[in-house]
């Protein structure tokens, strides 16, 4: 199909209200209804835990001495842990995940790190969202497997460099360096509510390089603008008329709390039912930084991405979606075997993730790293961050990971 320099420009200037506003223009949603995704396709939802998480007290070694003789301020009591084995056990404010691990639809990969580990958040974050150990870090690897994705389309409505919506990143946060491409970009939607149809004279106003900030309204900041102008670049959405049937929030009613997370991925578990289109869906919750009287905030921040996991997870098996999805749920590292001097924990290395979704996941993957056997004071990972991803990748979205990770990494014993 030819595409005339004039529709790469209405299918751009579209996207680009999306990406500022987070508004879909009527004259531009049929032209991209046809890149919804195909019924039955698997879908992976990535859910980061900023800060650097402690593990020891989220998948909790209780069995170990070693666990109680570092930890006396933040050390959780072993009658109050969700126990797994007679080793280890979730922390207590991780009810609903725990339920799901019973029902084997949450599996915990333990050990989960990389070599020569880098213990600052921005360096740690960009190696985690590369895939890649040495800078300059410029690529996703979800980015790059959207970028693949549009160089292999033929049968498109939008511009070559472009694609129909094959991820999606939901928050007010910047857009994360895992789903950044060289050429297609993935959307960032600061919440389900901020979707409204957008008048056409915007997009009218773009095509004309006209008066832009006219039609953005009388409201609008010169930095709106800015951000509308350079969204152009935007990726377009995908089944974009399918925004249309979405309803008010009905999160309370589907079992969410009103949490940041939960309320995130009930956005997602929304626009996963209407078969919105992407395959892979990316959601933050910052906070797990706990240097300083960590029991009280880390409990809490544990409770909401149980909460929010649990609720999701359950909604979408009243939808019969629970089939189709899986969450994987990481930090960038963990924290420090021996808690500090202010009733808190320092930047460490290996920890824990999980990944949850249909029946018949593996209670417990990998080994649990030696609480004594460390790398100057920090736990040795025994599970590759890029074994998780080639796992998820191959096994679950059915995609060849070696053009998408660099090298081949031997996938988890995740799936039966």
């Amino acid at each position: 199909m030819v595409v005339s320099r004039r529709s790469f420009m209405t299918v751009s200037a579209a996207a680009a209200v999306v990406a500022s506003t987070g508004r879909v223009p009527r004259l531009w949603a049929d032209a991209n209804f046809r890149a919804g995704i195909l019924q039955g396709e698997r879908i992976l939802v990535v859910v980061q835990l900023s800060g650097g998480n402690d593990g020891l007290n989220t998948v909790i070694p209780f069995g170990d001495d070693a666990y109680h003789k570092n930890r006396f301020a933040t050390r959780i009591a072993n009658d109050v842990i969700h126990k797994i084995d007679n080793y280890v056990g979730l922390h207590p404010s991780m009810k609903d995940l725990a339920g799901l691990h019973r029902e084997r639809r949450c599996s915990i990969v333990q050990g989960v790190g990389y070599p020569n580990p880098n213990r600052s958040h921005f360096e740690s974050m960009d190696i985690w969202h590369s895939a890649q150990m040495a800078p300059p870090h410029r690529t996703g690897w979800i980015g790059r497997w959207v970028d693949q994705q549009a160089s292999e389309k033929t049968d498109t409505t939008t511009a070559a460099g472009s694609s129909a919506l094959t991820a999606l990143h939901i928050g007010d946060e910047p857009l994360p360096l895992a789903v950044t491409g060289l050429n297609a970009m993935v959307p960032s939607l600061k919440a389900i509510d901020s979707l409204r149809i957008a008048p056409d004279e915007l997009v009218r106003a773009a095509l004309k390089n006209g008066p832009a900030n006219a039609a953005l309204g009388a409201d609008a900041t010169k930095g709106e603008l800015l951000d509308f102008l350079r969204g152009t670049r935007a990726t377009a959405l995908a089944a974009a008329e399918k925004l249309q049937s979405v309803g008010g929030d009905d999160s309370r009613s589907r079992g969410y709390d009103q949490s940041q997370l939960s309320l995130k991925l009930a956005a997602v578990a929304q626009l996963i039912g209407i078969d919105f289109g992407p395959r892979v869906y990316y959601v933050e919750l910052a906070g797990f930084d706990t240097h300083s009287q960590q029991a009280e905030a880390h409990s809490a921040l544990l409770g909401e991405v149980s909460r929010a996991l649990g609720a999701f997870h359950r909604d979408l098996k009243n939808k019969s979606l629970d089939d189709r999805v899986l969450s994987v749920c990481f930090s960038e590292f963990g924290r420090r075997v021996k808690e500090n001097g202010s009733r808190g924990t320092d930047h460490g290395t290996a920890a824990p993730l999980f990944i949850a979704g249909p029946e018949g996941l593996p209670s417990l993957v990998g080994k649990y790293p030696s609480l004594t056997d460390l790398d100057e004071g920090d736990l040795k990972f025994s599970v590759d961050f890029r074994s998780v991803y080639a796992t998820l990748l191959e096994k679950w979205l059915g995609i060849p990971s070696l053009p998408i990770l660099g090298k081949q990494f031997d996938p988890i014993d995740l799936f039966t």
